[in-house]
Order: structure tokens, then sequence, then C-alpha cells
């Protein structure tokens, strides 16, 4: 039996993260993926034996780069509130670039739950709730449960994404206008999480 080539491997998990998370066709054919990436289905399969591999190694691989990009943004030797800033910018990046991501992952983990979501760690977001505990003790922040803080941070980052499609439709605006409407949530986002002053 041949060596794999792993090369060939990560192409075929580029190309399906960018059909799947960047162009949103969440539903791509293993066939369509296959064409994308320039290789035959024989050779896809050969890799990932269905397309439910192929989704699984996807989804393990976002969700490794999601805990890689909390632990360091929460890490970071900042001030809180310029570490928050800093989760706000790498996220909305990374969600302006793949705008269906979210909703990847928030389908995959309704379906298939835990047995996907082993490698996340959970030291960095309780140094983050204990800074932001922290600061609510100063009254920079308004008190309550540091877990409202950070999923209220989430939600204000994550859901007009997935609703992205309606609010175009409800809101009546372009796709360009809509990037920019995103584009402000960074301040509108501190805003609301942090007292002023």
């Amino acid at each position: 039996m041949p060596l794999k080539n792993t090369g060939t491997e990560q192409h075929i998990k580029d190309t399906a993260k960018r059909v799947l998370f960047a162009e949103g066709k969440l539903h791509a054919t293993t066939q369509e993926i296959a064409d994308a990436a320039g290789v035959n289905r024989t050779a896809l399969h050969y890799y990932f034996r269905s397309r439910d591999l192929l989704i699984a190694a996807i989804f393990q691989d976002a969700m490794q780069d999601l805990s890689q990009r909390l632990a360091s943004c929460m890490t970071a030797e900042l001030p809180f509130k310029a570490k928050t800033e800093n989760i706000i910018a790498v996220f909305l990046k990374d969600m302006m670039a793949f705008p269906y991501q979210e909703t990847f992952l928030v389908t995959e983990i309704n379906t298939l739950g835990k047995q996907l979501m082993g490698n996340i760690s959970s030291a960095p977001v309780k140094l983050y709730l204990k800074e932001a505990a922290a600061e609510m003790e100063k009254g920079k922040i308004r008190k309550m449960n540091p877990v409202h803080f950070l999923m209220n941070l989430f939600s204000l980052l994550s859901y007009p994404l997935i609703m992205a499609p309606l609010y175009k439709k409800l809101f009546q605006v372009s796709e360009k206008e809509f990037r920019e409407l995103v584009e402000e949530r960074s301040g509108i986002i501190m805003g609301l999480l942090f007292k002023q002053g």
C-alpha cells in the first residue's frame, strides 16, 4: 500500500474549509470538494473514507484553531480591556474570512455533541473569567456572573454572522454594506460590555 501524501490530504482539507466556511456550501458533496481541490473522488476517499470522516477532520481542525486562538488571546500579557479588544479583532478577522464557519461549528456541535470537542482547554477561559471578575470588582464592568460576560462577548461576535442571510434580507443591505456593519462591531461590542469613563 503506498504512503499517503500529507500535502494532498492537507490540500483537500484546506479546499473543503474554503468551500464550506468561505463559500458557504455547507452541504457540498465529496465530488464537489474533490473537483474544487483538483483531485478525483477516489483520491479524496483514499484520505477520508467518507464525507462524514472529512467533515469530522475539518471540524477537529476548526475547533483546534478556535481553542488555540482563544488561549493565545486570553493568556496574552495585556490589560483586560485590551485583551478583550484583541479577542474581538482576532475573531472578527477570522469570521470575515470564513463567514460560514460559525454556522458549521454550531451545526456539527448540535449533531455530534461532546465527542467532537475533546481538544478544548478550559484553563485559558478560567483565567479570563477570573480577570473579568476582578474588573467587575473595580467597577469597570457591570457585576454579573463572569460566565455571562464571556457568553455575551461570544454572542455579540458570532450571532450576527450566523444570521447574516436573514439580516441582509431584513435590513435590505448588500454584502458590502453588511461587511461594513460587521467591521463596526468592535467598538459597539466594547461599548456594550464596558462601562464608559
